[in-house]
């Protein structure tokens, strides 16, 4: 008897009408698609719509939501203001966590760090990132980032892929739809997720967050780990020789073709696709990892902590030889910058976790000139108020979560170096010149890869959807070089 028709006599009623489903849903299709219903739902795009000026991303995510005031967005005013209650004209009604939503009071913690002005362009920069003020003159700083979402998920998600509800895909899966792998032996969208230092409040970060959504699942990201085997289950296990695992793949693609034909499951193609790129990796990733054999002038650049993986240090090394090799999007995460209280001590042990670090990251690509070719993204989900949560004291204080304004950087990939965009009022509460919303910060990330965002779409459920979303985006260009 053939395969397929033995695998359909045994199958259960559940899966009998898991593939009664594809018929009803070809049904609501073709009603909800009108006359396109013989147009193939979500076809690739020609795309770059226009010349690209950046190949790569970089996307490093500062998970928890770093304090502005105490890293970029200088407010020397404040000294003045210690434990001053915060005006209700400043705060105007703004709505609170549940963390500080019951305090008594909101006491103003002025930072207690030093700031230096640095470079052409004369950024103010924290007296906690020495070697990235170096860098100030190839970074495009915006100090005016808001988003509606004030707790960590909906933020992140918002950050991640434009919508505080999950279940869409993330910007690497969107920019790996959209412009394809540039190597055949590497993941197209690669996600580190580096260990602090300091481990006191770690925020959950979940697998959903690099989804592919509804694109086709070969569009998510593939995440490394960072201790052992740097993907599970992809090497051979003992006994099985090379040429045993290609027969065996094989004879699972053609079983996987004559489902794919049969039953037209879009899925059925991405899980041939995947298990070829696993054998291929079999190569490539452990000549990818072997950041030993790196010279000692690359650990001078990162620091000593690029020896030891999972750091943040480590995830930046790699995310250099991943775009070095053609991967196009490769997304780090950087856990506890969620710093609600004792943030003096513990915002020492993150910056000193990412300053060397990203100003090696910087210097490196340059060397390498990969620099104007890869778009480097620094930051959080949101930023933090300027009234402390909690006790307040001279030496310590925390802050609570504040969408209303937060600090970004970027640098490489077309952006213009020394640019300072957006400001905020001298409590570090709003806005007042220059507002970027996470779409207007979206729709420039795809501009500078060659992207229309109003043109990329893909069509799900009835609806062209969009990375940016229904609302206007405007494009940054005061930040295009």
């Amino acid at each position: 008897m053939h395969p397929l028709q033995e695998y359909q006599l045994l199958e259960s009623r559940r899966q009998f009408l898991g593939r009664g489903k594809n018929a009803l849903g070809w049904a609501a299709m073709t009603s909800l698609l009108g006359n396109q219903w013989g147009a193939a739902e979500g076809l690739p795009q020609t795309l770059p719509h226009f010349p690209a000026k950046a190949k790569h991303v970089i996307y490093l995510h500062m998970v928890g939501g770093p304090s502005q005031m105490d890293l970029y967005d200088y407010k020397p005013q404040m000294d003045a203001y210690y434990d001053k209650d915060l005006p209700d004209s400043v705060r105007n009604g703004q709505r609170l966590t549940g963390m500080t939503s019951g305090q008594a009071r909101f006491p103003i913690a002025p930072s207690k760090f030093k700031f230096t002005q640095h470079g052409k362009c004369g950024m103010w920069v924290s007296e906690l990132l020495p070697e990235t003020a170096k860098c100030v003159d190839d970074m495009a700083f915006i100090r005016s980032m808001h988003t509606e979402a004030i707790n960590h998920e909906p933020a992140i998600c918002h950050m991640q892929t434009g919508n505080m509800v999950t279940g869409r895909p993330c910007i690497g899966s969107w920019i790996s739809y959209g412009l394809g792998s540039l190597n055949n032996n590497l993941p197209t969208f690669v996600v580190l997720v580096a260990e602090p230092t300091n481990k006191e409040q770690i925020q959950a970060i979940s697998g959903r967050l690099w989804s592919s959504g509804y694109l086709s699942s070969e569009h998510a990201g593939v995440s490394f780990r960072s201790g052992g085997d740097p993907i599970l289950y992809i090497n051979n296990p003992p006994g099985v020789s090379p040429e045993m695992r290609r027969k065996q793949l094989d004879g699972l693609q053609a079983m996987n073709r004559m489902t794919s034909a049969a039953t037209g499951d879009p899925e059925t193609h991405t899980r041939i696709q995947q298990f070829e790129m696993a054998y291929r990796m079999q190569a490539s990733v452990p000549e990818l990892t072997a950041v030993t054999n790196e010279p000692e002038s690359t650990y001078k650049l990162y620091g000593e902590a690029a020896r030891k993986p999972g750091s943040f240090a480590y995830s930046a090394l790699l995310a250099r030889r991943l775009v070095e090799r053609g991967t196009r999007f490769v997304q780090v995460y950087l856990n506890n910058w969620d710093h609600h209280g004792n943030l003096p001590n513990r915002m020492k042990d993150q910056c000193k976790d990412v300053d060397q670090a990203c100003a090696g990251l910087i210097n490196d690509l340059k060397a390498r000139g990969l620099f104007d070719e890869t778009l480097i993204i620094w930051g959080g989900e949101f930023g933090r108020t300027i009234y402390s949560q909690g006790g307040l004291t001279k030496e310590t204080y925390g802050r609570d979560h504040h969408p209303r304004c937060f600090t970004m950087w970027m640098a490489g990939g077309g952006t213009k170096g020394g640019s300072i965009y957006g400001e905020t009022d001298e409590f570090s509460y709003n806005i007042v010149k220059d507002p970027v919303h996470v779409r207007d910060f979206h729709a420039t990330i795809l501009q500078l890869l060659g992207i229309n965002h109003e043109r990329f779409t893909y069509r799900y459920q009835g609806l062209d959807q969009r990375l940016t979303g229904v609302e206007q985006a405007h494009i940054l260009k005061a930040l295009i070089a």
